[in-house]
């Protein structure tokens, strides 16, 4: 599966893409908790002092944001799926 970090992620991570191998009946929390034990120093900028997902995190699988997706983070995850990961977006 392909991942995808923008902005201030690729930065913390230093890396923009990568691989990630699936293990069968893998979901998009479990690629959550993949990446980061890979990739630490995106941990604090992912996760609240509970461990939950921070809101601002936007994740999508295939072009879809994981919220509107009715299992969210239980949703499982094929070889051929690509999650894209943005931080909070400012603009005005």
């Amino acid at each position: 599966m392909k991942v995808n970090l923008y902005s201030t992620f690729r930065e913390h991570a230093g890396i923009a893409h990568f691989e990630l191998e699936l293990q069968p009946g893998a979901t998009a929390g479990w690629a959550i908790g993949e990446i980061l034990r890979r990739y630490p120093a995106l941990e604090k900028l992912w996760l609240d002092a509970k461990g939950d997902l921070h809101g601002h995190v936007h994740v999508c699988i295939n072009q879809v944001d994981i919220h509107s997706l009715p299992k969210g983070l239980d949703t499982k995850l094929e070889p051929q799926d690509t999650l894209d990961i943005f931080p909070p977006v400012t603009g005005g």
